[in-house]
């Protein structure tokens, strides 16, 4: 009786360890997979902010863009499409703890909301990190911040939605 519960225990043990193991490995290897998912919108006010008005762009594209942070050569490029809410998914794979990677806006599929902020201060781009040595709890998701065409005149009701927030803008209607 003794060598059966003996044998049971060292079983049981075995399969506890590999079972363990297989968890190990699996982890180890989702380290360098991310996945990115983000949004894009419509800034009908030209404040570089979702607002009330603000509408969610189906078809936009977006780019994924590392950059070694030595010499500033790209080392990565990726591009995706927005679904019929305006959200987008990609997966990376690789650590790029030495990189500096951004999203950046390439194509709206709305002519009248397309223009873009060429001001270096107002650049509109989403930093995000991919690499597991960088503290976050999550190894797996990024979920990065909106990013938002401008149409060329604000709408009329801009200033009722600002005041809404409690805001003044330093933009002319």
């Amino acid at each position: 009786m003794a060598t059966k519960s003996i044998f049971f225990f060292l079983f049981v043990s075995a399969v506890c360890l590999s079972s363990l193991a297989g968890v190990a490995v699996a982890d180890a290897d989702d380290f360098d997979r991310f996945q990115i998912q983000g949004s894009v919108y419509c800034d009908t006010c030209r404040v570089q902010f979702v607002t009330r008005l603000s509408k969610f762009l189906e078809g936009a594209k977006v780019k994924l863009e590392c950059r070694s942070r030595t010499n500033g050569t790209v080392t990565l490029t990726k591009e995706a499409v927005t679904d019929k809410t305006g959200s987008y998914q990609m997966e990376v794979t690789g650590d790029h703890e030495e990189e500096v990677c951004e999203l950046v806006l390439v194509q709206s599929p709305d002519s009248g909301c397309s223009d873009v902020s060429k001001e270096a201060y107002l650049r509109n781009a989403a930093k995000i990190s991919l690499t597991a040595n960088d503290g976050i709890v999550s190894h797996e998701t990024r979920i990065v911040n909106p990013l938002g065409f401008m149409v060329k005149t604000p709408l009329a009701d801009c200033p009722a939605a600002f005041k809404e927030l409690g805001i003044v803008p330093d933009v002319t209607f």
